[in-house]
C-alpha cells in the first residue's frame, strides 16, 4: 500500500540574498568618486588612437569659448605653484587658500581674481563665470602659471612636467596655436592633445 506525502510549498528564505545586496551596494556608493563637473567643458575632436594621460606630473591646457583654464595634477605641486605664482604677482594666499587650491578642478581666472574662486563652494565654482587664465603678450599669466608649474614639479617629484592640450573641436586654430606658441616659447615641443574616442570606421 502506497502511502501518499502531503506536499508542501517549498519557500526560500532570501534575507540573507538581501543583505548581501545592500551590503554590495553600500561599498559601491561609498567607494565611487563622483564626477565632478568641468569648469570648461569642451567637445574634443574624435581620434581612434588610445594613450592613456598620466596621472601624475601633469598639466593640462583647456581650450574653448575663446578662454584658456589651466590644470594641475598633484596637491604639493598645485600648492607650490601658487606659492611661486604668489611671489611673482604679489598677492597673499593664507594656508588655508592653498589648501583648498590643493583640491581643486582647473580654473580660468586672473591670478588677482583667484582667491574669490578658491573660497567659493565647488558647486558655486563651476558656474562661475571665468574668462580664462590671460594669455595676450602684455599680460602672459598662462606662461607664467606653465613656468611655475615646470619648476614645482621639478622640486617636489624630480621630473619634467608634461603637457595636454584639452581643445574644442570646434574651437578656431588660432586660440590653440596661441597656447602652442606660448609652449614652444618655453621650449616645450612635445605636448600631448586630448580627443574623445570614435571607431576605426568612421
Amino acid at each position: 500500500m502506497a502511502v501518499k506525502t502531503s506536499k508542501k510549498a517549498a519557500s526560500i528564505d532570501m534575507t540573507a540574498m538581501c543583505d548581501v545586496a545592500f551590503l554590495l551596494l553600500t561599498f559601491f556608493i561609498l567607494t565611487a568618486t563622483a564626477k565632478i563637473p568641468e569648469a570648461l567643458p569642451v567637445d574634443t575632436p574624435a581620434s581612434t588612437v588610445q594613450t592613456k594621460l598620466p596621472e601624475t606630473d601633469l598639466a593640462t591646457l583647456t581650450i574653448g569659448k575663446g578662454k584658456v583654464f589651466f590644470d594641475l595634477k598633484g596637491r604639493e605641486i598645485r600648492k607650490r605653484t601658487l606659492e611661486l605664482m604668489a611671489q611673482k604677482y604679489g598677492v597673499e594666499f593664507t594656508d588655508d587658500d592653498k589648501d583648498k587650491f590643493a583640491l581643486m578642478e582647473g580654473f580660468g581666472v586672473p591670478i588677482e581674481s583667484l582667491k574669490s574662486i578658491i573660497e567659493m563652494k565647488s558647486s558655486e565654482r563651476s558656474k562661475a563665470n571665468q574668462p580664462g587664465v590671460p594669455k595676450d603678450s602684455l599680460d602672459n599669466q598662462l606662461a607664467q602659471w606653465v613656468q611655475n608649474a615646470r619648476i614645482a614639479n621639478i622640486e617636489i617629484n624630480d621630473k619634467e612636467l608634461q603637457i595636454a592640450i584639452k581643445g574644442d573641436a570646434k574651437e578656431e586654430y588660432p586660440a590653440i596655436r596661441k597656447v602652442m606658441d606660448i609652449l614652444q616659447d618655453q621650449k616645450i615641443n612635445s605636448f600631448s592633445l586630448v580627443t574623445g574616442l570614435r571607431g576605426k570606421d568612421f
